[in-house]
């Protein structure tokens, strides 16, 4: 179908940021589940609830290093036991401890029978025959009870989980190898622009650097996610369309640049024409001209496995029969703007396609250090540093949306909303602190 840049022509009015949230994630689903191994696990979100097939610890057990023996016999010190024999992590004691006796006994090893306490070896004098304790000790104490951690049949880790360390660690102590998980998103990454060189390269006039590609494949990496290089595609209809082609193997697609509406933006027609768009004009400063769409395909799922393929469009859909759709982010070129819009609108899509529920990143208020003005009509949000401790935050330096340096000095996003022309200093304002995770 013949297209031309005039069909990329400006919205007839501008989403708020919070429609053009809403309408994103109404568009994204969770991809399917998948056994993985326990490694390969962090950071993805299990897919069925984990129940304990046992008690952890299985066996009461010692906490220290030191004697087994009855708390009443340690009530009071000093005290003289008779030792009479020794247990380590790994081995059965080969005896109870009756009144006046103690064994001797190392941390994880199982506690014998009539022992309820254990004496820490600091507080004797560490004899092998006859032991003096030289500390009174309560009852109970450096005890771990079976089940003490977890108990058998109760569900552990609910499905939904976020796995971090810990509930690796968790997983591993219940014998599960190959947890059941959402699948990691593959995502397409690549940047559109005649003007672009790789890094590797000494521009020419007229040539900058391919910073975008770069920031917003680390910014899927720190997303949980799988970014995948992309070549810079060229300004013509016909690369872009071989390229969004190519990259349809992916899970989802994040573009940069030409999704504005000069002569050579060619993202909002190709992929008007290649699927749908949903989104492409938002009252936002930095990132304005943002598009968010969906490519049609009739082949499966990228990645071969029992993963569940993804919702096919709506028949009614012109000239889609079946198939997968495509979630594509046409971002800005600029980028700051890259970077921000990849924050705010990208990366929610992305954990809630890896099956998390927990999508945004903190908030905090904070007094304004520095004074902002801003157009009435738009949200800005502006790079900044917070200082918890103070409850204070100020601007990065300049603002602009090619000075990519103002967000790497940020910790965090200053949420400024419709409607003010000037913020003082002095105010109390929102920051979204984008170096903390999201709510777990």
């Amino acid at each position: 179908m013949p297209i031309s840049p005039t069909s990329a022509k400006a919205a007839d009015r501008l989403l708020t940021v919070d429609e053009a949230l809403e309408g994103i994630l109404s568009r994204i689903r969770p991809l399917g589940a998948r056994e993985v191994p326990l490694l390969d696990a962090i950071g993805r979100t299990l897919a069925a609830d984990v129940v304990a097939d046992r008690d952890v610890p299985p066996f009461r057990n010692s906490a220290m290093d030191g004697y087994a023996v009855r708390g009443a016999d340690v009530a009071t010190a000093p005290v003289r036991l008779k030792v009479i024999g020794a247990v380590a992590a790994g081995a059965m004691p080969e005896r109870s401890v009756g009144s006046g006796e103690a064994m001797r006994i190392m941390t994880g090893a199982p506690m014998p029978d009539g022992a309820d306490t254990v004496v820490r070896v600091e507080d004797t004098d560490n004899a092998d025959d006859v032991v003096t304790v030289t500390a009174a000790t309560t009852k109970g104490v450096s005890v771990r009870r079976a089940g003490e951690d977890l108990q058998q049949g109760t569900t552990v880790l609910p499905k939904g989980t976020l796995l971090r360390p810990a509930e690796i660690g968790v997983l591993a102590s219940l014998g599960v190898p190959k947890p059941l998980v959402i699948a990691r998103p593959r995502v397409a990454v690549m940047a559109t622009g005649d003007e672009i060189v790789e890094p590797t390269e000494v521009p020419g006039p007229g040539k900058i650097r391919n910073s975008n590609s770069y920031s917003l494949a680390s910014a899927i990496w720190t997303a949980a996610c799988g970014p995948w290089m992309r070549p810079v595609v060229r300004d013509t209809p016909d690369s872009l369309r071989a390229a969004l082609r190519d990259a349809m193997e992916a899970d989802a697609i994040v573009t940069s640049g030409g999704v504005s509406v000069g002569d050579h933006d060619w993202v909002k027609p190709v992929v008007s024409e290649m699927g749908r768009i949903d989104v492409w004009a938002i009252a936002i400063r930095p990132g304005r001209p943002l598009a968010f769409g969906e490519l049609y395909s009739s082949q499966g799922a990228f990645d071969a496995g029992p993963v569940r393929p993804r919702d096919p469009a709506p028949p009614s859909t012109p000239g889609h029969v079946g198939g997968r759709t495509v979630p594509i982010f046409g971002l800005p070129g600029n980028p700051v703007s890259a970077l921000l819009t990849f924050e705010l609108f990208v990366r929610p899509a992305l954990l809630k396609m890896s099956g998390r529920t927990k999508l945004f990143r903190p908030r905090a208020q904070a007094k304004l250090l520095d004074p902002i003005d801003k157009p009435a009509e738009l949200r800005l949000f502006a790079r900044g540093i917070h200082d918890a401790a103070a409850g204070a935050v100020r601007l990065t330096g300049p603002q602009g949306s090619g000075i990519l340096r103002s967000m790497s000095l940020a910790n965090c996003l200053l949420d400024l909303p419709e409607g003010p022309e000037r913020f003082a200093a002095g105010e109390t304002v929102t920051v979204i602190l984008t170096d903390h995770p999201e709510d777990h």
